[in-house]
């Protein structure tokens, strides 16, 4: 992260990507990959079943399509993410084209080398893409970064932050790294979880009918980012998780400062309707010409002042001025309970003291 991306007393406290292991989804596709093209060379190759695709050149290739194209669908709808899918439909789609492109190699070989060298260029862009994440850890604010062709960002102050969701799964437990989801306040990280029922499908928001199931959608809010808005797989999750929270609790208003701000506003208000008073009074004072009075006139007018704070403004003055006063005074006895709080705990803090003293001197 270059200086100037930093704000202005803002400090790096921590620099974390995810952990090797924590994109296992991926690479458990492409670990799936080399064994089916084992099995399918296995089967056409070496097993008792080999005489099932001798009647044709294209046998051993069609299963092997139709499996990876099953997987992919299964995949993308557990991930929620169609882009497994396409790639698996590109990696059958490229093996065809070099199939028709050279008709003469070896399909059953073929297979098998295909499988393995496509999975080791997918171990190879999953590892890429976990590269490419990065989280910023500061003092004022955690800043997400990834993607490979498509560079995304987000960034989230720690006073936006009104939840904070962590998850484990197994390798985690074992190899110590988690998954963070910070929630803002405007409901970002949060996602639906649909399931469906009885085989059915919902359309417009009514139910619908399939295989002649009635079903029915349920959606459910729960914890749900890409990796690159998340903390995804950091390590150590334990550390990272603590200093987190410590952070987000740090930059929590204490009641002493809501009731300050609380206190603030109200100020603001009553100015306001003190400035627009005033400016009615302005607008309704009728010009007249000044003219010099001499002292006798001016002792008579002093005399004949009200002495009556009420008859000398108008009424509306009166109540905002009694407003503001009762807010100050208000805003008074809530420093002093205050302060006299804190005079509690330094006493508190000093008897323990002198109780920790008087020990070390009886041991």
């Amino acid at each position: 992260m270059e200086k100037k991306e930093l704000l202005k007393n803002e400090q790096v406290e921590r620099l974390l990507s995810p952990h090797p292991l924590s994109f296992m989804k991926l690479q458990i596709l492409c670990i799936f990959m080399i064994v089916w093209g084992v099995v399918v060379w296995w089967l056409v190759k070496v097993s008792q079943y080999q005489g099932l695709f001798n009647g044709s050149i294209w046998y051993p290739f069609i299963p092997w399509a139709l499996v990876l194209m099953l997987v992919g669908v299964i995949a993308s709808l557990v991930a929620i993410q169609w882009t497994i899918f396409f790639l698996y439909l590109g990696v059958v789609l490229g093996g065809l084209g070099i199939l028709i492109w050279q008709p003469s190699w070896d399909l059953k070989l073929f297979i098998l080398v295909y499988s393995i060298v496509v999975s080791i260029a997918g171990f190879l862009i999953v590892e890429l893409y976990r590269r490419s994440h990065k989280y910023y850890i500061t003092n004022l604010r955690i800043m997400f970064k990834g993607g490979v062709l498509t560079k995304r960002e987000r960034t989230i102050r720690y006073d936006k932050i009104s939840d904070i969701n962590s998850r484990q799964g197994i390798l985690g437990q074992i190899f110590g790294f988690g998954t963070i989801i910070p929630v803002s306040e405007s409901g970002f990280g949060l996602g639906s979880d649909k399931s469906m029922a009885g085989g059915g499908v919902e359309v417009g928001g009514t139910k619908a009918r399939l295989f002649g199931f009635a079903g029915g959608g349920k959606e459910v809010q729960t914890p749900i980012a890409r990796s690159y808005y998340e903390l995804h797989g950091v390590y150590p999750f334990k550390d990272v998780q603590k200093l987190v929270e410590n952070m987000v609790q740090s930059h929590v208003p204490t009641q002493y400062q809501k009731e300050q701000v609380e206190f603030s506003k109200q100020q603001v208000d009553i100015q306001k309707q003190m400035r627009d008073l005033l400016h009615q009074q302005v607008r309704g004072k009728p010009r007249t010409k000044t003219v010099k009075q001499k002292p006798e006139e001016d002792e008579q007018e002093e005399e004949e002042e009200p002495q009556n704070e009420e008859e000398a403004f108008p009424q509306e003055q009166v109540d905002i001025q009694k407003q503001m006063q009762q807010l100050l005074k208000k805003q008074r006895v809530m420093k002093t309970t205050k302060d006299e709080a804190e005079e509690e705990e330094e006493a508190e803090e000093e008897e323990e003291e002198e109780k920790k003293k008087d020990e070390r001197e009886v041991a």
